[in-house]
């Protein structure tokens, strides 16, 4: 893997990639016979942190469902495969794959540009398109007094591609906190009541738009279905807008904050226990995380300030000079050595930022403290898994993988070598449970990483662990994959169970990433359960019989 860094590659956001009108006489002796109402143009790809990347892809930008369906007949009839494009704010290759050469026949269709209608269906209902992004979805439920419990950091992240890969917030149950109507604790995937996709029909010998009800048995591999269909619109369960206090904190040591249970002291179940909601964000080499911990505060507590809009984190949102110039100097002159000072300046960032711009207790309407995360951050990779075990395990799976992450990393130091530079991130959400959906016959998304275990209804939570590490950080493959093992091994269905995180690193092996075998064909089916894997890929492939929606990679995922 080849690795072009600069500074300000760090920087670079997916929407300065170059879009080529396409020249007719071009695009009608390459792509003969498609459909004239469906713009076509020639389009660069990049994923979040640019490891994977495509220049002069063919793209379309469909208007609406039914140009979609055009568009997709034609890639079926001319042997072509159809992508879905939204932000592209994902680290995992399930848009396309690194190999994809400028002359593949891979048509990229781009969301954003019309799929983004939003509109009320009800009191506790939203119609939205694909392409909406996450922050226009959040404005305007919150113009209607509506909200979502949690949501995933960034706003620019399009509707259609978190319910794909099944994308969550951090929020539990408080102590004493009753589940509001519309709302739940799980996935966005959990809150579809009706899902509209381009699929194949047999009657018809075409593909076709239909919308499927959150009760039919197709739904349910539709709801977190990894690229493998096309979804145009989607019917949201939503409830009530709340106000959201967030404080952060710096000072509580990790070696207090993830100890094991019964140690006392200020840990993160203790936050859980009670507020609910809680992310603690643990720089590499340094000893003090940043915790964020939301509570439910209908008036403004007297020491919070007030926020109206989103992303109230600058100093994290715009990457410092100082933290900028240690990446990029770790990158372009391999000073992977830096590691430490590159945490603490990070640590040093986030602790005097949260003073300096008063954001260390903020308040206001969900979204503005929900929201966080902006394309201008640092551009680093990230692996992530799900554990799922009992609310009253939580501190016990945190202090274990905490304590075996501490170990790894200390003794790679010891051997000159520092594979992570990044940081830790740790969140906490509940599974989803259908009733959550308020749809009487609701089925649990199949391919959810959030899906309950039917044989052990003991396990309401998850656990999601991140690590972040610099792109093309020497050894990181390697400690990556002995913290897959672990957790794969540690949590094996017995006491506990890991899942992967579809939008992020998994599978590793010492030198690759989503290239482990046993991972790939074994263990990530097993990990749903007896028949779901199996149950969700013969969904897809009867909805899917000519193969349009896929790629390399998806190819080998489902075999």
């Amino acid at each position: 893997m080849t690795h072009n860094w600069t500074r300000r590659s760090f920087l670079l956001s997916a929407a300065a990639l170059s879009l080529v009108p396409a020249d007719p006489a071009v695009a009608a002796q390459e792509l003969p016979g498609f459909p004239d109402e469906v713009a076509l143009y020639r389009s660069a790809y990049r994923n979040w942190v640019g490891e994977i990347t495509a220049a002069g892809l063919w793209a379309c930008a469909p208007t609406d469902g039914e140009q979609v369906a055009a568009a997709v007949n034609w890639a079926w009839q001319h042997g072509w495969r159809v992508r879905a494009r939204g932000f592209s704010h994902g680290w995992s290759p399930l848009t396309i794959t690194e190999d994809t050469s400028p002359d593949a026949p891979v048509l990229l269709v781009d969301t954003t540009a019309h799929l983004t209608g939003l509109a009320l269906e009800s009191a506790g209902a939203v119609r939205a398109g694909a392409g909406a992004s996450m922050e226009s979805l959040l404005t305007f439920l919150e113009g209607h007094r509506l909200g979502l419990t949690a949501a995933p950091a960034p706003g620019d992240l399009t509707l259609g591609g978190a319910l794909a890969i099944d994308a969550h917030g951090s929020a539990v149950p408080a102590q004493g906190e009753r589940r509001l109507p519309g709302q739940t604790y799980g996935s966005l995937s959990n809150r579809v009541l009706s899902v509209t996709a381009v699929v194949w029909d047999e009657g018809s010998g075409a593909y076709v738009l239909r919308t499927f009800a959150r009760d039919e048995a197709d739904a349910a591999a539709l709801l977190t279905h990894l690229g493998r269909t096309f979804v145009t619109e989607v019917v949201l369960r939503v409830g009530a807008n709340v106000n959201l206090r967030c404080v952060s904190r710096t000072d509580i040591p990790a070696g207090e904050l993830f100890a094991a249970p019964g140690s006392g002291g200020r840990t993160l179940a203790g936050y859980l226990d009670e507020a609910g909601r809680v992310e603690a964000i643990w720089f590499a080499f340094t000893e003090f995380p940043w915790l964020k911990v939301w509570s439910v505060e209908p008036t403004k507590p007297l020491t919070s300030r007030r926020v109206t809009s989103p992303y109230n984190y600058p100093f994290s949102d715009n990457v410092p000079t100082l933290v900028a110039d240690l990446a990029g100097r770790m990158v372009s002159d391999a000073a992977w050595y830096l590691a430490p000072v590159l945490g603490n300046a990070q640590y040093d960032t986030a602790a005097l930022g949260l003073v300096a711009t008063l954001s260390a207790d903020i308040w206001g309407p969900s979204k503005n403290t929900l929201l966080y995360i902006k394309p201008t951050t640092l551009r680093i990779n990230a692996n992530g898994y799900a554990v799922l075990t009992s609310r009253d395990q939580v501190q016990r799976v945190v202090a274990e993988f905490t304590a075996f992450y501490r170990e790894r990393l200390t003794a790679y130091a010891a051997l000159g070598r520092f594979p992570v530079n990044g940081s830790v991130e740790i969140r906490v959400t509940g599974l989803d449970d259908p009733a959550d959906a308020e749809f009487a016959g609701a089925r649990a998304p199949l391919l959810s990483a959030l899906r309950p275990d039917s044989a052990h209804p003991q396990w309401d939570t998850a656990v999601w662990l991140d690590v972040l590490t610099l792109p093309g950080t020497p050894y990181a493959e390697a400690f990556l994959r002995e913290l897959e093992r672990f957790l794969l091994d540690s949590h094996d269905g017995t006491d506990a169970l890991t899942r992967v995180e579809w939008s992020k690193g998994w599978a590793y092996t010492d030198d690759a990433v989503w290239d482990d075998e046993q991972v790939l064909g074994t263990a990530v089916p097993a990990s749903l359960g007896d028949g779901v894997w199996e149950q969700a890929a013969g969904i897809l492939d009867r909805l899917d019989p000519h193969g349009v929606y896929g790629n390399a990679f998806l190819d080998r995922l489902f075999g």
